[in-house]
């Protein structure tokens, strides 16, 4: 046998021993089976690459601690009379809820805020002319947290608009996603970092292919102007919200939160801040005395992959499982864990009203496919399926029984449960839900429903690929 054939033999027993490790390793993390067969199919039967893509996509982070638990304790550990004030708020929470609330405590040290005032805006030419506005009002500081930010007329907009409020002496602080982000060229940032404006990417990539950071993004969008003012839901800082792409015109859903609820949104950024930055900022000028304006009780809820629970998740299936009415679902991508796709066809099947609104046409193909391999079960148990054909459905929302209200970054897919940083708010007030009802049922007008007679005569080789998609749904 020759040299050749030797380091060849070799580097066959070596790769197939390493192979065969990962493998068992993936079983060892004991994780949801959805997610563990597909992974060992990439390891086993792509040879090379899939080393090269568990690297990047598979490994489980959840250990891992970006901030650890006594700082995040510090962030949003409450005095004496806030501690006196929650328990008050959480005995006036209708009964249903108390355990919602309480899970959302438990797992996430979310705090519950009585007294908000919250805008809904539905198209981006409004959110960002008002958004701007309030930035133009800032006295102290603007707090700017997006997953994109583009390099586009609406991204130099307000890159110009920081520049100039950094000017007048406002304290400026920015983080945005190193992937998200990364057709916008680092000169776009640059030019902020020279008026002192405080930047940051989250996980920065800076070599792809010797990181996995690439996996675990930070999908929250959070602005917070003078500790008073804070915006929150599915709208990036681009042009397609605006004027539209290839797709259309965007259509999503974002809020403007005035009130105490505006404390949640700074705890997030201030601890998103302290992640990247090592900075602990905390004290009066970030958390002012702020006006009621309402009965409105509100927590804001945090997840990512650092987490030691599945909070959004877990969140998810309490609210659809206790719902009684009815549950309407806005997402741009639709592939559920097992507990959700069995609590959503469990409560159809109980002649709950489900309905689910996804785009007719996605910015990601691989996903959309995957979603539609969902529908046939779905509408089988009686789910009420409406394909969004007015631009692309981006709207994240949960509305159930005119009582609770479910809004901001997370889509009702693994990558959001499980990979990124996301943050929602939970909203508890019927005058709320009625009004985001509302918007769910004025948007079915751009909607066609899905028939099921027709959906299960769609051609083999359109099922085929859906149904293909769907083992790497855990993936996508």
């Amino acid at each position: 046998m020759g040299i050749s054939a030797v380091i060849g033999t070799i580097f066959i027993v070596l790769y197939s021993f390493t192979t065969i490790g990962l493998a068992l390793l993936v079983l060892l993390e004991n994780r949801n089976p959805l997610k563990t067969i597909p992974w060992v199919i990439v390891l086993i039967f792509i040879p090379g690459i899939g080393l090269i893509v568990y690297y990047f996509f598979g490994r489980d982070n959840r250990r891992i601690r970006i901030i650890s638990r006594r700082i995040y304790k510090r962030f949003l550990k409450l005095d004496h009379k806030e501690i006196k004030k929650q328990k008050q708020i959480f005995n006036e929470l209708p009964g249903q809820f108390l355990p919602l609330a309480n899970l959302l405590k438990n797992s996430n040290y979310s705090a519950i805020f009585k007294g908000s005032d919250v805008s809904v805006f539905t198209n981006g030419s409004d959110m960002f002319d008002v958004l701007m506005e309030d930035m133009r009002s800032a006295q102290s500081h603007i707090h700017l947290q997006y997953y994109i930010f583009q390099d586009d007329v609406i991204g130099n907009a307000v890159r110009d608009l920081l520049m100039a409020k950094a000017r007048e002496g406002v304290k400026i602080r920015v983080i945005y996603d190193d992937v998200g982000s990364w057709d916008t060229k680092n000169s776009f940032f640059q030019d902020m970092k020279k008026e002192n404006i405080e930047i940051y990417p989250y996980l920065k990539v800076v070599f792809p292919i010797l990181t996995s950071k690439v996996n675990y993004r930070n999908h929250r969008k959070n602005v917070v102007i003078d500790g008073k003012v804070g915006y929150m839901g599915g709208m990036n800082i681009a042009d397609r919200y605006i004027g539209g792409d290839r797709l259309g015109l965007w259509r999503d859903s974002h809020f403007r939160i005035t009130g105490p609820s505006v404390n949640g949104l700074q705890s997030a950024f201030l601890l998103d801040w302290y992640g990247v930055s090592h900075q602990l900022l905390k004290g009066e000028d970030y958390y002012p005395e702020l006006p009621i304006y309402s009965d409105m009780k509100m927590q804001i809820a945090m997840s990512g992959p650092s987490s030691h629970w599945r909070t959004l998740m877990h969140a998810y299936i309490f609210i659809i499982s206790n719902a009684k009415k009815y549950i309407y679902i806005q997402t741009p991508y639709f592939l559920p864990t097992e507990a959700l796709n069995q609590a959503l066809q469990m409560a159809a099947l109980g002649n709950i009203d489900v309905r689910l609104m996804i785009p007719k046409r996605s910015d990601t193909k691989s996903a959309h496919l995957a979603t539609l391999s969902y529908i046939d079960k779905m509408l089988e148990a009686g789910v009420k399926v409406y394909l969004y054909d007015r631009g692309f459905l981006h709207s994240k929302l949960l509305v159930v029984d005119d009582m609770m209200t479910c809004f901001g970054s997370a889509n009702f897919d693994f990558r959001s449960f499980e990979h990124n940083f996301e943050i929602n708010a939970f909203v508890y007030q019927r005058n709320f839900a009625v009004k985001m009802k509302e918007i769910f049922l004025q948007d079915m007008r751009s909607c066609k429903e899905v028939v099921y007679s027709v959906w299960r005569k769609r051609p083999l080789t359109e099922r085929l690929a859906e149904s293909f998609m769907r083992l790497f749904a855990p993936l996508l």
